[in-house]
């Protein structure tokens, strides 16, 4: 099998050392579980299970999920803002509706650190940190999340923050 690179000829696809089926879960850290649980329900809007005291398991538009963690209190770090998750809305008007929200409700859920929303690494979007010091991105991004990416192939030699990076409809009314 051959993949695709920008501009270039289909290169063979290398036969990886792991024989793996499914990327199923990332792990987050909550100070308080209950508080978290609400957090991810009534303001992120996912769908929730609860599987122990100290966990619940989260997911949004996939089989993914976002297994979280009731952290021992005193240990939770605030997590590096490149480890980021990321959260798809369809419009760049979606982020700055969602921007408006987090900005009002953030006293609430004990929301910091709101960055205003810019175009960056191909999609137009905002970043901000919950009450468990996670942080968060809502971007807008077409059906599919980053599949987009996938599809044009290797950009080599641009870097996501060129002008010339390409990028999905949906983020094109807006200037870097």
């Amino acid at each position: 099998m051959a993949t695709a690179t920008a501009g270039q000829e289909p290169v063979a696809k290398i036969k990886p050392a792991l024989d793996l089926n499914f990327y199923s879960h990332a792990t987050l850290e909550a100070k308080d579980i209950k508080f978290t649980r609400r957090f991810f329900e009534e303001f992120l809007g996912f769908e929730v299970v609860q599987m122990a005291d100290v966990s619940f398991w989260a997911r949004m538009g996939g089989d993914q999920v976002i297994v979280v963690v009731q952290s021992p209190r005193g240990k939770k770090e605030t997590m590096p803002f490149l480890n980021h998750n990321g959260l798809d809305v369809s419009t760049e008007a979606d982020v700055d509706a969602a921007w408006a929200i987090v900005k009002r409700d953030a006293e609430q859920w004990g929301i910091t650190k709101i960055t205003r929303p810019i175009v960056q690494h191909g999609t137009y979007c905002f970043y901000f940190f919950d009450a468990d010091d996670n942080c968060w991105e809502i971007l807008s991004n077409p059906k599919g999340g980053y599949a987009w990416g996938f599809a044009l192939g290797d950009q080599e030699g641009k870097g996501h923050m060129s002008r010339s990076f390409a990028r999905p409809d949906s983020t094109l009314t807006k200037k870097k």
